[in-house]
């Protein structure tokens, strides 16, 4: 189970790779699944390998000049405030058993991972229906709506403190829609983005449980390996319908794993 979770995790950057966001939602469940990591301590390890892996996908980034510095600031800061504040004090409050009548027991895990199933029908959606912007400019100066953007960061910071994803679903159409920003550059910003509100948001996570950074650093290097590898093949693979294809993956794994979690955990194997 070990070596299918660390191929996996390639194919993890290779996905981040080749569509330009989605492949981090696989990671809770490849971690969860395959290399048998409690929930609560997943969603805090995929927060440390979507940093990494998304830090290395951003050195390109900045060599096409894809990035908008001041639009990461303005989204990032409450965004990375938020995840902080998610995992260091909102996430070890959430008590052991949520609910618990004579036929349903709603735990903490039951419940992180019911909303990280949740979160991949969103992304799957997201991936599906997006359509590549084709006259784009990447030169156009960001315009801010700076309300809705500290709304919309806070909202994302939160929901990646709980999950442990990037988010880079939600980011990127708010960059586009409240910053206005091209598509490509939305992309770019977004892994910086990401990068600093997952990285920043793990430190939550590291003086309140005991980390297994030989596992973490493993899982870490096998899915920078996935990104170098997605750059070989994006010459070869047209990303918009692996896109698509990888969308539709994540849709029936993300409802795969509501029900799995829904019916057998939760409502119990007698139903």
């Amino acid at each position: 189970m070990e070596i299918l979770g660390y191929t996996a995790s390639i194919f993890i950057g290779i996905a981040l790779s080749l569509t330009g966001g989605g492949g981090s939602i696989l990671t809770v469940p490849v971690l969860v699944y395959l290399m048998k990591v409690q929930p609560i301590h997943a969603t805090a390890y995929s927060l440390f390998i979507v940093g990494v892996s998304s830090l290395v996908g951003t050195i390109p980034k900045i060599k096409q000049k894809l990035i908008s510095y001041k639009a990461a600031v303005v989204f990032g800061i409450p965004s990375i405030v938020a995840v902080f504040v998610t995992r260091y004090l909102i996430v070890p409050s959430i008590p052991e058993i949520i609910i618990k009548t004579e036929k349903i027991m709603l735990t903490k895990n039951n419940f992180l991972i019911l909303l990280f199933a949740i979160l991949m029908v969103l992304t799957s959606i997201s991936m599906i229906k997006d359509k590549p912007c084709i006259d784009c400019d990447d030169t156009r100066e960001p315009k801010f709506n700076y309300g809705l953007i500290v709304v919309e960061g806070s909202f994302v910071g939160i929901l990646t403190g709980l999950v442990g994803a990037g988010g880079g679903f939600l980011i990127i159409p708010a960059l586009v829609l409240l910053s206005k920003l091209s598509f490509k550059k939305a992309v770019g910003t977004s892994l910086i983005i990401i990068t600093a509100k997952s990285l920043i948001g793990f430190t939550g996570d590291v003086f309140q449980t005991d980390v297994d950074w030989f596992l973490l650093c493993t899982v870490s290097l096998a899915s920078v390996l996935g990104i170098f590898v997605g750059n070989l093949l994006t010459k070869k693979i047209k990303s918009d319908h692996l896109k698509v294809s990888f969308g539709w993956f994540i849709f029936i794994f993300g409802i795969f794993i509501f029900f799995k979690e829904l019916l057998f955990q939760i409502l119990g194997t007698n139903i």
